[in-house]
């Protein structure tokens, strides 16, 4: 009896409560509305993209002739991410769990191409969640959809991330189970769904977390979220604030709230020259260590994403060592003093 009553006080909180305030047992389903409103307040995040392309210095990296020691990490700081989001003002990481490539950031049981038989050895998400609950900063995920590791796939290859949905499945089901709530997911369909179709695979996230919004950059449309790759801010329905989401954006019918993001680490050099060589979303090469957006362009953005009532993704990519490179900090925390500013000034 006693049991059954908090049960119902606690779905009346969820339910009914602020919509700044946290469900405290995230299991438990919310309107969609409300939850959209609790999405819109993180406002700004950091996306970090750190995995096999780190050391390729290629934006998607071959996999089939590579095992967990291709990633050549020895060490990484989780805390010096949480703790420089923290102080750029930003409220959430959105981290890359697994690339087209199948290299897991996590400690699956459904291969050995992860981060814990490599030279690394520890389950980096694990020491994330850690790190994001010590500076109070939620957490999402990021995941490529398909799998170069997978049948039918071809290495390397755009829609060729071949059929596995039942591994699909159980990569979702051990990120959604082990590592507390995940704000969102960031769903990439470049190399295909996995054999898993987009309402399929909603539902079965919802299976295990239902508050979780989750969004799909480019295919079939469904979920809550608006993914904007290398997006801008605008309402949703703007099909100007996003490159490859078009169709989607002008007539789908079910976003609640938009994500956009894109590389910190700018195409064009200061000469005016375009960038050679490296990635754009992982760390690109030593000789680009000084290059970075201007703390005023990203503040911009940023309040272009409060206007809109967006979410900002901003990517970052540590380097070999799993750390966020120094301009990079530098600039984050002078944005960080920017909305501090203009967060005083409004008291």
């Amino acid at each position: 009896m006693m049991k059954n009553k908090l049960l119902k006080i606690a779905v009346c909180i969820a339910l009914f409560g602020c919509s700044n305030e946290r469900v405290t047992d995230y299991r438990i389903k919310i309107d969609d509305h409300l939850r959209a409103e609790q999405i819109k307040d993180l406002k700004f995040g950091m996306f970090i993209c750190w995995s096999f392309s780190t050391f390729s210095g290629m934006e998607w990296t071959h996999t089939l002739d590579k095992d967990a020691s291709y990633f050549r990490a020895t060490e990484v700081d989780t805390d010096q991410w949480a703790r420089v989001a923290k102080e750029a003002g930003m409220n959430y990481i959105l981290f890359l769990a697994k690339h087209h490539d199948g290299f897991c950031l996590w400690d699956t049981q459904t291969t050995d191409k992860k981060v814990t038989n490599s030279s690394l050895g520890i389950d980096v998400l694990a020491a994330l969640r850690e790190s994001c609950d010590k500076y109070g900063i939620k957490l999402a995920l990021y995941f490529s959809e398909g799998d170069w590791n997978w049948p039918g796939a071809e290495d390397g290859g755009w829609m060729k991330g071949g059929h596995h949905p039942e591994m699909k499945k159980a990569q979702l089901e051990e990120l959604l189970t082990q590592y507390g709530p995940i704000e969102f997911l960031w769903m990439d369909h470049a190399v295909g769904d996995g054999g898993l179709n987009h309402e399929e695979t909603v539902k079965w996230v919802h299976q295990f977390q239902p508050n979780t919004f989750v969004g799909f950059n480019t295919g079939e449309p469904a979920g809550r979220l608006n993914l904007r790759e290398r997006g801008s801010p605008g309402e949703i329905g703007d099909t100007t604030a996003t490159m490859y989401n078009k169709k989607a954006e002008a007539e789908y019918q079910g976003y609640l709230v938009a994500e956009f993001t894109y590389p910190f680490l700018p195409a064009y050099q200061e000469d005016g020259t375009k960038r050679t060589g490296g990635a754009d979303w992982f760390y690109s090469l030593p000789e680009y260590d000084n290059l970075v957006h201007p703390a005023e362009k990203i503040y911009a953005d940023y309040l272009g994403a409060l206007k809109y009532g967006n979410i900002f993704s901003l990517n970052v990519g540590p380097d070999y060592n799993g750390r966020i490179r120094e301009i990079d900090v530098k600039t984050l925390q002078q944005i960080g003093r920017y909305i501090r500013d203009a967060n005083s000034d409004n008291e």
